[in-house]
């Protein structure tokens, strides 16, 4: 054990130790970046095929009057969706919405919406059927277990909603911290001479490491911009693809610009003022929401230490008196 002892403290071995430590690190430093998944790349190259997809799709329109799907969607998912005619009974468009509001485009995710709107309750009530008569054997009654069953079943058919709608507020978070900083670079780039198409690259290529779904976004709109026919109906595209009022007003305003010929400077500078000042007031009623927040965790973890730190000694020093 003393040798043990004196290996250990031998400046030697320390030194290997520590060499061994610094070689692992440099190599662990250097394997970082690869392991790292770069997603931006990996999203803008989707924005690039879905441009290709619009492309082919306006020119098979214009050809031939046919709109071609931009993906395909999985055989089995189809296949169910076709033989059960859900697109009659659980098709809505405003599923369609949702779908393009959390970033996905295409029939494929249509298809895989009602696929999951049909298969999570029946999921849901075999999976609660079997947790509670086989796994907990709880001692209720067989007709309430069914009721708690259907419950169940009844939240799984709304669980792809609650998916998509947690989508939504992320990617619109994404959307709103980068978008005033957005409309800058846009007021910038249409003040010195360049077009709205162009303006909105630009903007997408360098709001992109701060937004991937702005950058898509903006990326998608110049597309439908060069290929739509009419103008206005790529910026309402961009308003409904968002769902957020100031991208709305924005999109009205280039609107209003293309219709009537007003020059978007002074617009464009008002509307990304407002952006800012929305952005700083929610950041400030976040920070006022906090101290109630904390008032629970507060008391129940925080107070009963502190208690415990305080009282801790003297509670002590009065059992030893006795």
């Amino acid at each position: 054990m003393r040798y043990i002892i004196q290996r250990l403290f031998d400046p030697q071995v320390l030194t290997m130790v520590f060499a061994a430590v610094a070689a692992g690190a440099t190599v662990i430093m250097l394997a970082m970046p690869l392991l790292v998944s770069d997603t931006l790349n990996k999203r803008m190259k989707a924005v690039a095929l879905e441009r290709e997809r619009i492309r082919q799709r306006e020119r098979e329109r214009l050809a031939q009057g046919k709109v071609t799907l931009r993906q395909s969607p999985r055989m089995y998912m189809k296949t169910v969706v076709d033989k059960f005619d859900l697109n009659k009974w659980l098709g809505q468009e405003k599923a369609r919405t949702m779908l393009m509001q959390a970033g996905y485009r295409g029939q494929a995710p249509y298809v895989t919406y009602l696929f999951f709107r049909m298969a999570m309750p029946v999921v849901m009530f075999v999976a609660s059927v079997f947790y509670m008569f086989v796994i907990l054997k709880l001692s209720y009654p067989p007709l309430m277990k069914v009721a708690m069953a259907i419950g169940c079943a009844y939240f799984g058919m709304y669980s792809p909603n609650l998916y998509l709608k947690n989508q939504i507020q992320r990617r619109q978070l994404s959307i709103k911290r980068a978008f005033p900083d957005a409309l800058d670079l846009m007021l910038i780039c249409v003040e010195s001479g360049m077009s709205v198409e162009a303006a909105f690259r630009k903007v997408s290529e360098e709001i992109g490491s701060q937004s991937v779904a702005l950058a898509e976004e903006l990326t998608l709109t110049t597309a439908e911009l060069s290929y739509l026919p009419d103008r206005r109906q790529a910026y309402d595209n961009l308003a409904q693809r968002t769902g957020i009022e100031g991208v709305r007003a924005v999109c009205l305003a280039l609107q209003q610009a293309e219709r009537y010929g007003t020059p978007l400077g002074t617009t464009m500078r008002v509307l990304a003022q407002e952006n800012r000042d929305l952005r700083m007031s929610e950041a400030e009623k976040k920070a006022a929401g906090l101290p109630p927040k904390l008032t629970v965790p507060m008391i129940v973890f925080f107070l009963p230490v502190l208690f415990i730190v305080i009282l801790g000694p003297a509670a002590i020093r009065v059992m030893h008196l006795h």
